[in-house]
């Protein structure tokens, strides 16, 4: 059973120490403050030698806040969820066994990532998003990462701690819930919070994806102007987003797009029509992700000749995904040739109906991943959710999403890295803990969520005094 409403948060041995808070606490704070530099250096450093601006910006942002702090050091995340077992204390983790931690995670996944895109069945799905550091590890990750998140968020949001701890044993039991269900089913892929089975803030966001047209985002981007050879033709604006490059760089571009073609799985292939590239930009500006890593843009025909109908592809560096640090594992490394196949691999495993332009490419070497830029994305707005009792609903559609596209991406999706079924996996390890082991496993997840929390909150104080004074060599 949940606790009830208005319950005093719970002073338990378990909430005071879990190993993986327990660990990160064994640090004294100057030994702390090394090891948050360190793993942001070991993480960044190579990027930040790239494009230190970029980084500077990257830094500035993660000093506004622990949330925001958190969400650009999912490295620093997992080196905490690692380090337990590598310092021969023992398991961190009684949920993860053989199968359990070799399952297809989102890598970040936070109270943000979530938001709304059209499937390769023209169907609006609210979902999981951004799978730049989608990796083959324990289930519980996810999960963990997102419920001490939503400590982060509650604590912003001035909730008490008794309603932090319903928000996150919601998400957590509305997960177990929907995995249990698609135990009992033959078709995980069926299921999805569309238009009509949500309310809500997840609703909200669909109908907003419903109501944007292609055309808002072509005019944003593009203008129709005179081209070199005299026609009339969309190309993209001049802004300082965008920048024109030169011959040799635009074939690479396109010799790379050319590459990228072959990687659309042929069940989504279109007509060469839709392929024809009308231009091409450098892209900056992506987001706090995305610093340092080079990006482009290329503008397509699309299905007709028609402008209206026009497309924009986003061709992004792929990052190193930041639980493949700590995994080790040959055969998951093996599994892929660079990080953009990787994480265009992780998209279609992680969703059902993935996009039909999704696939992957290599300039000089570097992998990158190809996707479009889609005018029916809608992210999840947190503003409007000023009471727990939004909040506690709201996470009950996140869990059920999470157990989505963990159970999907497994022996029944076309990649075959998991070859089980996940949700047969983890409620095993759910029976496995006794007849109430989804409780426990919420249990765990509350006190993982309001002690790392904690460890959040003083590594940001930690991270901006090492920042402000220059423990960040280029910066």
């Amino acid at each position: 059973m949940s606790r009830d409403r208005g319950a005093p948060a719970p002073e338990t041995s378990s909430q005071r120490d879990h190993p993986v808070v327990a660990a990160a606490r064994r640090r004294a704070p100057d030994e702390r403050r090394e090891h948050v530099v360190a793993v942001l250096l070991d993480a960044f450093g190579p990027l930040i030698e790239s494009d230190p601006a970029a980084f500077r910006r990257r830094f500035r942002r993660m000093a506004a806040g622990p949330w925001t702090f958190y969400r650009g050091s999912a490295c620093l995340f997992y080196s905490d969820v690692a380090a337990p077992a590598a310092d021969g204390t023992g398991p961190a983790d009684r949920w993860a066994d053989e199968r359990t931690s070799r399952v297809w995670i989102q890598g970040d996944l936070h109270a943000e990532n979530y938001g709304t895109y059209m499937d390769d069945q023209g169907q609006l799905v609210f979902d999981v998003n951004d799978f730049d550091e989608a990796y083959l590890a324990p289930f519980t990750w996810d999960v963990w990462r997102m419920a001490a998140s939503v400590a982060l968020l509650g604590v912003a949001k001035a909730f008490a701690d008794a309603d932090i701890v319903r928000m996150v044993e919601a998400y957590c039991r509305a997960y177990t819930e929907q995995v249990r269900a698609f135990a009992t089913r033959d078709d995980d892929s069926a299921f999805a919070l569309r238009l009509d089975n949500t309310t809500g803030p997840v609703h909200a966001a669909l109908e907003v994806a419903r109501a944007s047209r292609r055309i808002d985002l072509l005019d944003l981007e593009t203008e129709v102007a005179d081209g070199p050879d005299s026609t009339i033709d969309r190309r993209f604006r001049h802004t300082p987003l965008h920048r024109r490059l030169d011959d040799d760089e635009r074939a690479q571009v396109l010799e790379a797009f050319d590459r990228y073609l072959q990687t659309i799985p042929d069940a989504k292939r279109g007509q060469r029509i839709e392929y024809r590239v009308k231009d091409v930009v450098g892209r900056s500006g992506i987001g706090i992700g995305s610093a340092g890593l080079r990006t482009y843009s290329l503008l397509l025909e699309g299905r007709t000749q028609a402008m209206e109908n026009d497309v924009v592809l986003s061709m992004k560096q792929g990052v190193v995904a930041a639980p493949s640090r700590v995994v080790d594992d040959e055969r998951v490394r093996a599994a892929f040739t660079d990080h953009g196949h990787r994480t265009a691999v992780s998209q279609r495993a992680l969703q059902a109906h993935a996009d039909p332009w999704l696939g992957h490419t290599q300039i000089d070497g570097v992998g990158y991943v190809v996707s479009e830029v889609s005018p029916y994305t809608a992210d999840l707005d947190w503003d409007g959710v000023d009471e727990p009792d939004q909040a506690v609903a709201l996470l009950r559609d996140l869990g059920r999403a999470t157990a989505k596209v963990h159970c999907v991406a497994d022996s029944s999706s076309d990649g075959g890295e998991v070859p089980f079924q996940v949700e047969e996996a983890v409620v095993a390890v759910l029976d496995a803990a006794g007849p109430d082991g989804d409780q426990q496993f919420a249990d765990d997840a509350v006190a993982f969520a309001l002690g790392y929390a904690e460890v959040v909150r003083d590594d940001f104080r930690l991270f901006v005094d090492s920042f402000r004074n220059g423990a960040f060599p280029g910066l």
